[in-house]
């Protein structure tokens, strides 16, 4: 097997992401401009591990081989027939900046990141399109629903899909200019994606798919060339209001921003809401979020249109 160098070090950035957007359920995601950092180094000692965590879930993440960023760099060097800690030590350190069990896809940012260490350290450093291309199709098996995955490794507007449990495909529309997310995060609520998929049924009346199919090919023409049809475009019936009694506090705050006109929808699994605006409309949203007390944390991060990228490198953030 092959072996790494001591003393060779890699970092990489990745963006949140937000999914769904209401009808493109475990298809579409969006990258958002909150970044978490992770960086690796090659050790002389061999089999020795180290793993030095910051920020978001520092006082609650397992500093061992069982972390999720660990797990899957391990994972892609193995994939690239490196043994793991075969004659080497590892030094890690994750710096969270993304809101954990929110809604807004740290999961899969830890994947996507474990995964571009790993090809990274690999390739002595750096990223390639087809590494990309290796961690988009890694991570969205290991997540089962790509959505979220793709936008981080991407950035950007993301539709993705599996043609078998061990194929990714993604199409990057380009986003509309005018189209700008505003990200509201309620302030000590949180909850993990297994719980919120959990209240989902097994079956959905075909009415309601026939209508969810129509409004997911309207959402990207909405996001890519129309953003006046948003609000018709994020209608859905398959996965938000099943979830209603998991985060009432978050569909009162969608409804609240539907009724006014404004296309909101839950963030993922939640409990975050994303309100999908324009330029001329984003101040009258934050404003109306205001107006409604200190349970909202607001943020309009942006749209990174770069994802998984090696720090002081090629790559550059979005």
């Amino acid at each position: 097997m092959a072996a790494l160098e001591p003393g060779l070090t890699v970092e990489v950035g990745v963006p949140a992401s937000s999914a769904n957007l209401g009808p493109g359920f475990d298809a579409v995601g969006l990258a958002l401009g909150l970044l978490d950092g992770y960086a690796v180094e090659v050790l002389p000692q061999a089999g020795r591990l180290r793993v030095q965590l910051e920020g978001e879930g520092s006082q609650a993440l397992p500093t061992d081989a069982r972390h999720l960023v660990v797990a899957r760099l391990r994972e892609a060097l193995e994939a690239c027939g490196i043994g793991w800690l075969d004659g080497y030590g590892l030094r890690v350190t994750c710096r969270n900046g993304i809101p954990m069990s929110a809604g807004l896809g740290s999961s899969a940012a830890a994947i996507v990141g474990g995964l571009g260490l790993g090809f990274a350290l690999a390739r002595g450093g750096d990223l390639t399109e087809a590494d990309l291309g290796l961690v988009n199709t890694h991570a969205g098996i290991a997540e089962g629903h790509p959505d979220n995955s793709s936008a981080s490794t991407y950035g950007g507007l993301t539709v993705s899909w599996m043609p078998t449990s061990k194929v990714v495909r993604t199409a990057r529309p380009v986003l509309h200019r005018d189209v700008v997310p505003v990200v509201l995060l309620p302030s000590g609520t949180r909850l993990d994606t297994a719980t919120a998929r959990a209240v989902l049924g097994p079956q959905v009346p075909r009415s309601d798919a026939v209508r969810q199919a129509g409004r997911s090919a309207l959402l990207v023409h909405a996001l890519t060339s129309e953003p006046g049809l948003l609000l018709d475009a994020t209608q859905d019936w398959l996965h938000q209001e099943q979830r209603r009694p998991v985060y009432p506090g978050t569909m009162e705050a969608v409804d609240r921003l539907r009724t006014q006109g404004h296309a909101a929808v839950v963030s993922g699994a939640g409990p975050t809401v994303l309100c999908l605006t324009t330029v001329e409309l984003v101040d009258i949203v934050v404003a109306e979020v205001g107006s409604w007390g200190d349970g909202w944390q607001v943020l309009a991060p942006g749209v990174p249109t770069v994802g998984l990228h090696v720090l002081g490198g090629d790559g550059a953030r979005g």
